[in-house]
């Protein structure tokens, strides 16, 4: 809305012109998510403690985290504020794929929502049964998945891109929105199981959506999409203040999410911000790089589905404790240990995806 009305005046001001340029937007994005962030986070998270809305830990799980019993969740809703008022605050609200990245992170935070209410108001830690979380994430990405195949107006909009192969290039077709569900639910998904411990899901996020942001801005720019033998896909730039958005709110909620943490995110914040990570991908067409730099969450993931198949199947279990944090606490790494080991690996996945952009 900030943008539209500078913009407007900037016949009268010429210096207002500085305002339509994509990288500015893109930092006073992430500046205003934020300050957002860090002016409510106090706020919320005393009226969360008066509320009592506490998280409920299993008694399953590592016995050092009963402490953590009675710790303010929900904190998600925060990320969630200051992400849509980064946004709408300075991206161009004519691009419709703007509108798709906001519409699906809010649906799934929608979802989250309901399900921490539901786990909150019964003093336990069953909220929506899964059947229920997953139907509600399949009609949202679904519904995004047929507009955005509707709406493509061009081959690259719908083909997947193979990293280090410049020249292979996957036609989906209408299959393309059964992928864009898999990658949306998908992404989600992982995200949730991985917001285990303080701060271990949220400064992935930051990092992953950081670099997105970078494909968005270059892939939105001819030159620069030619010279890397990228899709061009002209409006997908606007996406990059979007990921300037969730970093800001990303790095604003980690300030209070670090160990010990002082708030959760809750499955409103997890769901929401591992959908909004699935979609911009699918925007930019940058789906298996995603995998990649996203590699933390895959082995979280991945360390859930191979725990059940082998207890199911053979009644024993692989690890300690899925997901794959847990393991790693029952074998006596410390939290903070666990926390900044598997940020590290982030970080060094997130290079190596981008990495991609050079060597094709």
């Amino acid at each position: 809305m900030l943008y539209h009305l500078l913009v407007d005046l900037s016949d009268q001001f010429s210096a207002l012109n500085a305002f339509r340029y994509l990288t500015l937007r893109t930092i006073l994005s992430a500046v205003t998510a934020l300050a957002i962030a860090l002016l409510i986070g106090p706020k919320m998270i005393r009226w969360l403690n008066h509320l009592r809305v506490g998280q409920q830990i299993r008694d399953d799980g590592p016995q050092s985290h009963l402490q953590k019993a009675g710790t303010p969740t929900m904190g998600g809703t925060l990320i969630l504020v200051a992400i849509l008022a980064g946004t709408l605050a300075w991206a161009d609200l004519t691009n419709y794929r703007v509108w798709v990245a906001v519409l699906v992170t809010a649906g799934f935070g929608g979802i989250g929502f309901v399900d921490d209410y539901l786990k909150l108001s019964r003093s336990n830690s069953t909220g929506l049964r899964a059947w229920q979380k997953l139907v509600g994430q399949l009609v949202i990405a679904t519904a995004a998945g047929i507009y955005l195949y509707v709406n493509a107006d061009r081959p690259a909009e719908l083909q997947y891109i193979v990293p280090l192969l410049k020249e292979v290039l996957l036609d989906f077709g209408p299959w393309f929105v059964l992928a864009t569900v898999v990658v949306v639910v998908g992404t989600s998904n992982a995200v949730n199981l991985t917001d285990g411990l303080d701060g271990l899901a949220i400064l992935p996020t930051v990092m992953v959506a950081a670099a997105l942001g970078i494909f968005c801005y270059l892939s939105g720019h001819h030159f620069f999409a030619s010279y890397l033998a990228i899709p061009s896909l002209p409006g997908v730039g606007e996406l990059a203040i979007f990921c300037g958005s969730i970093t800001g709110a990303g790095l604003g909620f980690l300030w209070f999410n670090t160990y010990p943490a002082q708030v959760f995110m809750g499955d409103v914040g997890a769901l929401a911000l591992g959908a909004a990570l699935g979609i911009v991908a699918v925007l930019v067409r940058q789906e298996l790089v995603l995998l990649i730099m996203g590699g933390v969450f895959v082995m979280e993931t991945v360390s859930v589905i191979m725990q059940v198949i082998s207890f199911k199947t053979t009644g024993r279990r692989i690890f300690a404790m899925a997901p794959l944090h847990h393991h790693f606490e029952l074998k006596g790494w410390p939290e903070p240990r666990v926390i900044v080991r598997f940020w590290i690996i982030t970080f060094l996945l997130v290079l190596l995806g981008l990495a991609t952009l050079k060597l094709r």
